[in-house]
């Protein structure tokens, strides 16, 4: 069951009127909308009475019609004044005094039909369907179905956008963190709601404070994962805000998400439980609190061959593939380097261009093999530009090290032991 409402020139006033029966609405500018009705009948009786409440609420003149489908609405709500019911099976019957001119269709097909004498839908509708294939083709079909009420097709509905956001500007201006986070959490309530509305969880967060005499505050929380948990929101922003405090008192809170699909997760009957990344992530921020932004996350490698150059990025846990895991052959074993970070400096005995002693806080002793040196360098127009060599040495002890110096400044370090 389909309901369509004709008024000229108020097509805002009959959208409004429409949003207060059925989320899915049709609109056809300048002067109409068609909503789904399916299931309303358990609120408001049969079709008359729902008509007659859509008549009472949408308070301008309009033509309302309810029908099986939304074209057959359609059509009755131009053709007919008032409200027209149009019963399941009877579309034919009740559109046929309505004007051809009501169908549209190309020009040619009019000019056809017209030559043919068919003035109203009941004409058109009884013509044979062989014979208007024959002459009008696909369109002439088309166009007769519509005549006699059997079109069905899905509404092309109203697509708001995807914009989740809440903001608040303040009576007072506001210092403490505490009743910031009261704003914060009735913010964040306010867009969750929205997002579980939609079925659909937020994998961003971007916070702006407006200052009083100072620059606008913005902080983005990117999450590992989609998310819909207000408490776990609210308490990374709060360690957020005392790691990185506004400069001024507050006057207008902004918060904003980016929508994604919420997150389905299979676990492995064979794997560990692990964490929920809602509970990791606010662990995760505890611990960037403590330590700074840039040491907490997954270490990647730079796109560079400065050795040992990483940097840090946030936690994203892979999805378990269900794949097995199959065992490699045995290999033989090889050496590890554990890198000391940072590098130890060192005193560096060289005789005929090769290191031959060691000297360090925690590192002494004669060397007795030494392989190298291996040149690298790199970055040359940037001003931390690197030149250095690296030796792998053995000690008298037993024990492997490899040694690095620096080109320019001919330092000595420690880079690591082998195990």
């Amino acid at each position: 069951m389909y309901a369509c409402i004709f008024a000229p020139g108020n097509l805002e006033v009959l959208i409004e009127c429409a949003e207060g029966f059925s989320p899915l609405i049709e609109a056809q500018p300048p002067d109409m909308v068609v909503f789904d009705a399916r299931g309303l009948d358990r609120l408001y009786g049969p079709p008359a009475s729902l008509a007659a409440e859509i008549e009472r609420r949408v308070g301008v003149p309009a033509r309302i019609a309810v029908a099986s489908n939304p074209d057959a609405a359609v059509h009755a709500a131009r053709g007919f004044a008032g409200v027209t019911v149009i019963p399941a099976g009877e579309e034919a019957r009740v559109l046929a005094p309505l004007p051809l001119n009501l169908l549209g269709g190309s020009p040619e097909v009019a000019e056809l039909l017209h030559l043919w004498g068919i003035r109203n839908f009941g004409e058109f509708a009884k013509l044979p369907p062989l014979g208007v294939a024959a002459r009008l083709g696909q369109e002439g079909l088309e166009l007769q179905r519509l005549a006699r009420g059997e079109a069905s097709r899905r509404l092309k509905t109203i697509e708001e956008p995807l914009e989740f956001e809440a903001s608040l500007e303040l009576e007072h201006p506001v210092e403490l963190l505490e009743p910031l986070s009261f704003i914060l959490g009735r913010l964040l309530n306010e867009i969750c709601e929205r997002l579980t509305f939609r079925a659909l969880a937020a994998n961003a967060l971007h916070l702006r404070l407006k200052l009083e005499g100072a620059p606008d505050h913005t902080t983005t929380l990117r999450l590992p994962v989609p998310m819909l948990d207000a408490r776990a929101f609210l308490k990374m922003l709060q360690l957020e805000l005392s790691g990185n405090p506004p400069a001024a008192a507050v006057l207008l809170v902004s918060l904003r998400a980016d929508p994604a699909k919420p997150r389905r997760t299979q676990h492995g009957l064979f794997l560990p439980s692990s964490p929920e990344p809602e509970k990791l992530e606010v662990t995760v921020a505890r611990v960037r609190h403590l330590v700074g932004d840039g040491n907490v996350g997954t270490p990647r490698l730079r796109d560079t061959h400065r050795p040992d150059s990483f940097e840090m990025r946030g936690f994203a846990p892979s999805a378990y593939t269900g794949t097995a895991t199959v065992m490699d052959t045995p290999r033989a074993p090889l050496l590890s380097l554990r890198r000391f970070r940072p590098p130890r400096y060192a005193q560096v005995l060289v005789v005929n261009q090769e290191p031959v002693r060691v000297s360090s806080p925690t590192v002494n002793g004669r060397i007795v093999m030494a392989k190298g040196p291996w040149r690298t360098s790199g970055e040359w127009w940037r001003e931390d530009a690197w030149r250095r060599e690296e030796w792998d040495v053995a000690l008298e002890s037993g024990e492997l090290y490899r040694l690095s110096m620096e080109t320019d400044s001919g330092r000595w370090f420690v880079e690591g032991s082998f195990d």
